[in-house]
């Protein structure tokens, strides 16, 4: 059997201290297989972008364990963190995160800035990405100058452009109208078929999470309950009761 990409064994997180304190994760395990979409459904303040939070190394459980290929997140150093988190790893979260008075092939190829590759290897992998996504022609147009729908998918085009093994995306079509959701949609589905990239998506929408390959039920930061791999969508149990 192969090693999980990710995974939580045990994981607890709180916030705040004394009265104010919050279990956000109250034991939570999970393991993520190489190449699945995933989805982690809840209603809000459930637990479950935190747990993604978790497994992208954006945080450190409190107790537990984090595996990232088998290796224990906590002996990993600092400077490997963020490799991992820059290059392993591309995000796409409902706010789009994007710098707006930069263009958008800047946006895009912030990654392998920060990551040291020089100007020309960005421009070819940023203009690559952009073309993937349909996006060619907007490289010099400034983010802000752009509709919802194609941020979103500059924000893709940057998640892709290190070549990532994961895609994280936290309520990637929350501010999209319903056409231009599905559209996203399918551009990270196609993204996970056709390049193997492993999709962990958090969403409280039920048609989203069963077009995923699982589905991972959280409340009051624990699993109720989690899906088989694979399985039809309307075999995902109780999809419809966490939508808030």
């Amino acid at each position: 059997m192969s090693i999980p990409i990710l995974e939580a064994r045990d994981i607890h997180k709180a916030y705040g201290r004394g009265q104010a304190r919050f279990e956000a994760l109250k034991g939570v395990s999970l393991q993520v297989v190489a190449g699945e979409s995933i989805a982690i459904v809840g209603k809000s303040g459930s637990g479950k972008s935190t747990l993604m939070h978790l497994l992208a190394l954006l945080d450190a459980p409190d107790g537990g364990e984090l595996l990232v290929e088998g290796q224990d997140a906590a002996g990993i150093g600092a400077r490997q963190v963020s490799r991992l988190r820059n290059e392993d790893f591309g995000f796409v979260f409902q706010q789009f995160f994007l710098i707006p008075n930069a263009s958008v092939l800047e946006n895009v190829v912030l990654p392998l800035k920060i990551a040291g590759a020089g100007a020309r290897e960005r421009k070819e992998r940023g203009m690559a990405a952009l073309e993937q996504l349909e996006l060619a022609d907007k490289a010099k147009n400034r983010a802000t100058n752009l509709s919802g729908g194609q941020k979103q998918r500059v924000v893709i085009a940057r998640a892709l452009v290190a070549d990532p093994k994961v895609i994280f995306a936290d309520e990637p079509t929350g501010n999209l109208d319903t056409a231009t959701g599905l559209l996203v949609e399918d551009i990270l589905f196609d993204l996970n078929r056709e390049r193997g990239i492993t999709l962990v998506i958090v969403t409280h929408d039920p048609e989203l999470a069963a077009r995923c390959d699982r589905q991972v039920f959280v409340r009051d930061g624990l699993i109720e309950s989690l899906s088989e791999p694979h399985a039809e969508p309307d075999s995902a149990p109780g999809g419809t009761e966490e939508r808030s």
